[in-house]
């Protein structure tokens, strides 16, 4: 884990990044004081489509127009 302070953040930010993305962890500090934590985000998990297929059937009259409701 590397810790750097506020300037050298701000002077290396693509070194520190290529860094993170290789999988290394960066501390960001201000007077010593770690402030800001730099870590790599994890890859989303991948979605599987059609888990819920068959569960559920639309009618055959989905699109039909719906009741006037009786005017008082």
């Amino acid at each position: 884990m590397l810790e750097v302070n506020i300037h050298q953040a701000k002077t290396q930010l693509s070194d520190l990044l290529r860094r993170v993305a290789a999988g290394e962890e960066v501390i960001i500090a201000r007077a010593g004081t770690p402030v800001a934590r730099l870590v790599p985000i994890e890859a989303p998990a991948r979605r599987l489509l059609g888990l819920d297929e068959g569960l559920y059937v639309v009618p055959e009259d989905f699109d039909a127009p719906l009741p006037v409701p009786p005017s008082n």
